[in-house]
């Protein structure tokens, strides 16, 4: 058994048990994949897979077993090489954070400038995506910090910290009639035509759930999956939008009103995602904590040293 070995293994599932793909991805050749995983599966006296001739079909519960524990020895194997990267030289490498649109526009430019004038030989990536996407980026490592609203809770590979809570906001054109009323109510915001963030973006499940909780059926004419849109929508006279509070600059947004909409909607908490088993460096402890004051070296150790979520805020 090797260390080839287990990754030619880990890389055939990642790639849903297409043997080309892993080939390519591991810069290798198919028959050399097929060669190496039947000998590891004649060591270990398993069948990984199943097969329909040479086509892998399926994967075996004793296969399961074997990937599970072949994927934390590659986390570990992965992990002791970042350990003699932290400790050869802290203050370089690379930090790859994958996030949603609005932490990326409105949250995390201050945060990712201090962390660049602390830390100017690190070299910082922004993955922007949907939570989903966020979610999976870290849980196959291609990112080492998640930050989404959405879809990170109770993901099982992931340990997950709450850094914030937000509320929604309604946008309107300056003028406009609805800005007479002295209390906002979802039967009013139903009359108009809404504008607002795609299923998967920024709390829409919680404004779909208020909704129908209620018996009201709002018209949504326009979903976007980033803020700005939505604004110019609504500056077009297109309809109402309902964005997240931080997504509003008053400074820039001059064209545009609010109105509170924190007693129609649930309360949101913004979380940061960490793979299980991750190793952190010390660039990574600090731009966690830039980003959520809160969320301290002690806290984030002890919650990954418990393996769980951190429920509080």
């Amino acid at each position: 058994m090797n260390l080839q070995q287990l990754r030619y293994l880990h890389e055939v599932a990642r790639q849903g048990l297409n043997v080309s793909n892993a080939a390519v991805a591991l810069y290798t050749s198919q028959p050399g994949v097929s060669k190496q995983i039947r000998l590891l599966e004649e060591e270990l006296g398993v069948t990984i897979f199943t097969r329909s001739g040479k086509r892998l079909t399926g994967i075996t519960e004793p296969g399961r077993q074997v990937l599970d524990i072949v994927t934390r020895m590659l986390e570990d194997a992965g992990n002791l090489k970042r350990v003699g990267e932290d400790y050869a030289d802290e203050a370089s490498g690379t930090l790859d954070v994958a996030t949603t649109h609005t932490q990326a526009r409105y949250l995390l430019p201050p945060v990712v400038k201090r962390f660049m004038e602390r830390y100017p030989r690190v070299h910082l990536r922004l993955h922007q995506g949907n939570p989903p996407q966020v979610a999976e980026w870290v849980t196959n490592g291609s990112a080492d910090i998640g930050i989404a609203t959405e879809a990170l809770a109770g993901q099982a590979k992931l340990v997950t910290l709450p850094c914030y809570q937000w509320s929604h906001l309604v946008i309107v054109p300056r003028g406009h009639p609805l800005l007479e009323q002295k209390s906002m109510t979802l039967a009013l915001l139903a009359q108009w035509p809404l504008i607002t963030y795609d299923p998967t973006f920024t709390g829409r499940t919680k404004i779909d759930r208020v909704f129908e909780r209620a018996g009201v059926a709002p018209n949504f004419v326009l979903t976007a999956v980033d803020s700005d849109v939505i604004k110019t929508y609504v500056e077009l006279g297109l309809g109402i939008g309902i964005i997240a509070e931080m997504a509003f600059d008053p400074t820039r947004d001059t064209a545009l009103a609010t109105l509170a909409a924190s007693h129609l909607f649930e309360s949101n908490t913004t979380r940061l995602a960490i793979r299980h088993g991750a190793w952190l460096r010390r660039f990574d402890f600090d731009f966690i904590e830039l980003f959520a004051p809160q969320l301290s070296e002690n806290m984030v150790r002890a919650t990954l040293k418990g393996g769980g979520e951190d429920p509080g805020l």
